[in-house]
């Protein structure tokens, strides 16, 4: 088959077609190889050669069929296809499953071996290959095997290696992991031993220990703050395990596998820490209630100035958490603060909310991150002139003093991808075999993951136990409290009847918030649109920017981690603020991907939003019924309802309704869903009702 190519353009590769065959599936491409061959009478002449090469790759496949693919026909280790499946395959299989594959796959090659030359040969090859293989799963997801107590993997693995390959060292190599693993088990149960020391030793040990003094948030250098929220966020970063942000994994969809325990606990803990961050920042800004307006304003000046520092430092992270907070209801709403803000500090604040911004999918977002990943310093750009020298002097520091920063990634981008890679892709086709094509796509976002990992290595701070205990002492509040202590800082100024109708709004604005150390990444990453008259042109809602925060605020991380910050107009990792919304690549005239919460009380800490393809078919009974079945929750729908979150408010959908299209679409943003109990709704409203009269109240 020829190709025409243009000049200078060595390699084509073409789709051809798709083949099939018995429990596979493959997408088979052509490529065309140039290449010069030598004169045997003139080694300075030669000529230009082409040649087209068949390439196979597996689209989709049963299980069995993916492991045998590890190796290729001829014996030759695959990496790419390698690489992609041990990233992937815990959303279809076990270790063990996969494992007894393998090693069944290399009994059969043992046995076959015996019976042509030729193909002994081949067999051999692929025998050695697959020994190969798991070596590499074994030094590259050592986690894999470590299923404790029983550690049965790694005893199949012994067994099997003395039995039929006694002269590698797998054998060996099992026996000491396990060794290894028990070892650390022991080591981690004697950690939670509490041991009992003398008062007399203790009061000695505080007396001759220098005595330092409580530190508050005005008096804290602004660097040493950002350096303390980076250090942090780049300790948890190192620590995630890319798979556990897997869409199957990290929304606990694959309860068919019988996974339990804590699920994603790397990627928990650096929610809970944005969240801790979110909350911080409201929480200084509302606690006293007695400030000026003018010293409020410092608190907040103060934080933008922490952003930039982040800016600086490349850490978007806790960037994405500073602005969630200060784009959140209670504290956007305080005009007298805001208004005594220097034209410096609001342009800063605004040019780091547009970083988040949800424009094309956050594409600015996503393309600055890519940008400075493995840059040595950031690229600073500021309309402001004054803001332009500051950012010059900055940039010529970094050069004279050969600075060079790493890089913290918000990881709600990349939740909120894959949150929708694996909503909107099949895990199977429909001859039910495991779609394989879908798991390339995951892969592609996990290694953009352990890209920034590695950027993530090169800071070099170090903790200071002093501005940590200064964070922690930090009391924070629930949603209900932060919007009373706004409001009795700055009170609602209407007239009767239109308090009633403003109040309600407020009310109905702060279910969208998401408070507490659970902040969490909303999966999808869209937020709120901004109140309307807005002069700071900022971002409404700051706490629910994330894509997975929870919306109950506690100060204790094992509450559980539901919310991540979503209105911050600038981020994506968690979620975002900005007013723009998300243009989903998953949408169809009869479709449409929606982000949905469950909420089974006042107290819950499961509002972890979710992703679920919603049809012009289906009714509230049938979307409640999904997400029930999301969250692994049993009941009758009939004693839940169904709300469309707003900017404005909620809107409850009809109990017969057809909520494809009962639902608001007016704003073009994604649409959010919450399912909570009749009991629950009907206890919010008497609540709102309360709230209303106490507005009034304070009005007159």
């Amino acid at each position: 088959m020829a190709f025409s190519l243009s000049d200078g353009q060595d390699d084509v590769t073409r789709f051809w077609r798709e083949e099939k065959e018995k429990g596979a599936i493959y997408n088979v491409y052509l490529k065309k190889v140039t290449y010069h061959t030598l004169s045997d009478l003139d080694q300075s002449k030669g000529h230009l050669m082409w040649e087209t090469q068949k390439i196979r790759v597996v689209k989709a496949g049963t299980l069995e069929k993916l492991v045998e693919s590890l190796v290729t026909v001829k014996g030759e280790l695959d990496s790419t296809y390698v690489n992609v499946f041990l990233a992937t395959y815990r959303t279809f299989a076990t270790p063990l499953q996969v494992l007894e594959i393998l090693i069944k796959r290399y009994k059969w090659l043992e046995k076959d071996s015996t019976d042509h030359e030729e193909r002994k040969e081949n067999n051999e090859n692929q025998q050695k290959t697959f020994k190969s293989v798991i070596s590499v799963w074994m030094d590259t997801y050592p986690d894999d095997f470590r299923d404790h107590p029983d550690y049965k993997c790694l005893k199949v693995l012994e067994a099997f290696s003395h039995q039929f390959i006694p002269d590698s060292d797998l054998e060996l190599r099992a026996r000491h992991k396990i060794e290894k693993f028990e070892r650390e088990a022991v080591c981690n149960s004697d950690g939670d031993i509490k041991f009992q020391f003398s008062i007399v030793d203790e009061v000695d040990s505080m007396i001759d220990s220098e005595y330092q003094k409580p530190l508050e948030f005005l008096d804290i250098p602004n660097n040493r703050l950002a350096e303390q929220l980076t250090f942090k966020d780049a300790e948890l970063f190192k620590r995630v395990i890319p798979n556990h942000c897997l869409g199957a994994v990290w929304a606990r969809r694959d309860r068919k596998l019988g996974k339990g325990g804590n699920i994603a606990p790397s990627v928990l803990a650096t929610i809970d820490q944005f969240n801790r961050v979110s909350l911080r920042v409201i929480a200084t800004i509302l606690r006293t209630r007695e400030l000026k307006s003018s010293l409020r304003a410092k608190i907040l000046q103060k934080w933008i100035d922490i952003a930039q520092e982040l800016r600086q430092q490349k850490n978007f992270s806790s960037l994405k958490a500073i602005i969630s907070g200060l784009q959140s209801h209670s504290v956007y709403r305080l005009k007298r603060t805001w208004t005594s803000l220097p034209k410096e500090s609001i342009d800063l604040f605004q040019e780091l909310a547009d970083i988040f911004s949800n424009d094309n999918n956050q594409i600015l977002s996503r393309e600055l991150l890519m940008k400075e990943a493995t840059a040595k310093f950031p690229d600073l750009d500021s309309n402001n002139k004054i803001l332009q020298r500051r950012n010059l002097q900055k940039r010529r520091s970094w050069i004279e003093n050969g600075i060079v920063q790493g890089t913290v990634p918000y990881l709600g981008t990349f939740l909120t991808d894959l949150t929708m890679i694996d909503t909107a892709i099949p895990d199977r086709t429909e001859c039910g075999l495991i779609n394989f094509e879908k798991r390339r796509k995951e892969f592609e976002v996990l290694a953009q993951i352990k890209l920034l990992q590695s950027a993530a290595q090169i800071y070099h701070f170090q903790e200071d136990k002093h501005i940590w205990a200064w964070f922690d002492s930090v009391r924070v509040f629930d949603e209900n409290e932060c919007h009373d202590l706004s409001c009795i800082i700055e009170p609602i100024k209407e007239g009767p009847a239109r308090l009633k109708k403003k109040s309600a709004s407020y009310s109905s604005l702060l279910k969208v918030v998401n408070f507490g150390d659970n902040c969490c990444f909303d999966s999808l990453g869209t937020r709120p649109a901004r109140p309307e008259g807005s002069k700071l042109s900022l971002l409404s809602c700051g706490l629910d920017n994330s894509s997975v925060y929870n919306s109950s605020i506690t100060d204790s991380p094992s509450q559980g981690v539901s919310l991540m910050s979503h209105s911050s107009s600038t981020s994506s990792l968690l979620s975002c603020d900005s007013d723009t919304t998300i243009s989903s690549p998953f949408r169809s005239p009869d479709t449409c991907v929606v982000r949905v919460r469950f909420e089974s009380g006042p107290e819950s800490d499961t509002h972890v939003y979710k992703s679920i393809m919603l049809k012009n078919i289906d009714h509230t009974h049938t979307v409640i019924d999904k997400v029930l079945e999301k969250y692994s929750k049993k009941g009758p729908a009939g004693n839940y309802c169904l709300l469309q979150v707003l900017s404005d408010g909620e809107l409850l959908i009809p109990d017969k309704g057809n909520v494809f299209y009962a639902m608001n679409k007016s704003d073009g943003s994604e649409p959010v869903f919450v399912v909570r109990t009749r009991q629950d709704q009907e206890a919010r409203t008497q609540h709102r009702k309360r709230g209303r009269r106490k507005l009034k109240n304070w009005s007159l």
